[in-house]
């Protein structure tokens, strides 16, 4: 009788990894991202200087210059965030690791600061796709670009 109560455990929330305006994975200029060769999501364009993460789950992955970084919910969705685009050419110049691989980390938490001034100054841009890349246990995503804080419900396959 009250089923609407319950929390659907099929379904993850993601939230964009920045404060910033949020759009189509196929507005991305890298066409890794936009023609969804890694996986299907959404892009932000970063106002924020902190990279957050997206949902509950554990960093699987920093790149060593900190550009992009992995996490894996306790569902086994597995997320990637690529701060900016050819961003690895900076060599880590203008990220600071907040947090390691291997913590736990809940939806929102810092995990990198950004210096977005220095990286458009390097002639970056800085679009952050925020991508599900493990597409074979998704049944479905609904895109939300008007909220940050639920830019992507996500249906697990059963």
């Amino acid at each position: 009788m009250f089923n609407f109560l319950k929390k659907n455990k099929n379904q993850i929330s993601i939230k964009s990894s920045f404060e910033g305006e949020v759009v189509d994975i196929t507005k991305v200029s890298d066409k890794m991202f936009s023609s969804k060769m890694i996986g299907d999501g959404v892009a932000v364009i970063p106002s924020s200087a902190k990279a957050v993460a997206p949902c509950d789950g554990e960093i699987t992955q920093i790149f060593p210059t900190n550009h992009a970084f992995g996490i894996t919910s306790k569902e086994g969705l597995e997320i990637l965030v690529h701060i900016g685009i050819d961003t690895v050419e900076l060599k880590g110049e203008g990220f600071k690791r907040i947090l390691e691989a291997g913590t736990s980390v809940k939806k929102g938490d810092v995990i990198i600061e950004v210096d977005l001034e220095y990286i458009k100054s390097r002639g970056k841009d800085t679009i952050t796709p925020i991508i599900v890349t493990n597409m074979d246990k998704v049944e479905s995503i609904d895109k939300n670009l008007q909220n940050i804080e639920n830019v992507m419900n996500i249906t697990l396959k059963k």
